[in-house]
């Protein structure tokens, strides 16, 4: 798995797309950062539960530590090309994202139990299925990338029916005209979240904005926080399983 998320990683040129429960681990963070620094027009859109799913600060910490880690990684390669969200129903109620769902310039998409960390990269048992399909996509544009790839049907209409349902659009695809497009659909996600996140600042009066994306606020720790939070972090979230000789290259 990671051999095929690192060949596809460095194959975008415009835009990966990522749901993910974690999204953690340098190692990881690694191979999105070198993409957005060597392809200036690639984005990063990332959407991710807004808290973990453990309780108390000895468990939930940790966790907050290896997204904190991840986040800061990407961000310094891509900067306003890296698109961090978290999801909530209409009643302002976050949604924990479950999701493992990669799908990158809507040519390759993965969809499966691993997750974007170390531990389900080397540690844990998983199932993904990496789908490249053969149907090109009529709708423009037809390469986003501009690789002669061409865009692929499965790969996006998968990304299409996620921002549909996180964007209120219609799940007919009539409402797709600023979606399809890789700088028109950031664009759209981020609109509509600074749109959300300013009714909330507002104290939520007047008509609720569409959609149901927040820009993700990662939890600030201290650096006394990160000095204990990190051993435990890497020792017992996000294990590495690869044998030493792969650790010490770097390599998967």
């Amino acid at each position: 798995m990671a051999r095929g998320y690192s060949k596809a990683i460095r194959r975008a040129r415009r835009l990966i797309y990522l749901e993910d429960q974690y999204m953690w681990s340098a190692e990881v963070a690694q191979l999105f950062a070198d993409a957005l620094r060597e392809n200036p027009e690639l984005h990063l859109v990332v959407v991710v539960p807004r808290v973990p799913d453990q309780d108390g600060a000895i468990a939930r910490t940790p966790q907050y530590v290896g997204r904190w880690q991840a986040l800061q990684m990407v961000r310094r390669a891509g900067r306003d090309r890296v698109h961090v969200f978290d999801v909530e129903n209409h009643e302002g109620t976050p949604v924990y994202v479950h999701a493992k769902v990669c799908v990158v310039d809507d040519v390759w998409a993965s969809v499966g139990s691993d997750n974007f960390n170390r531990r389900s990269w080397t540690h844990d048992s998983e199932l993904s299925s990496a789908v490249l399909d053969t149907t090109l996509d009529p709708r423009e544009p037809r390469d986003p990338a501009g690789t002669g790839d061409g865009a692929r049907t499965f790969a996006r209409d998968l990304r299409l029916v996620l921002a549909r349902e996180h964007t209120d659009r219609a799940a007919d695809g009539s409402e797709d005209a600023d979606l399809l497009d890789p700088d028109a659909f950031v664009t759209t996600l981020e609109t509509q979240a600074d749109e959300l996140d300013a009714w909330h600042a507002g104290g939520r009066r007047g008509l609720r904005p569409r959609g149901r994306l927040r820009h993700h606020r990662p939890e600030q720790l201290s650096f006394p926080t990160r000095l204990w939070a990190t051993p435990l972090y890497r020792l017992l979230d996000d294990p590495d399983g690869r044998p030493l000789r792969l650790r010490r290259r770097g390599e998967f």
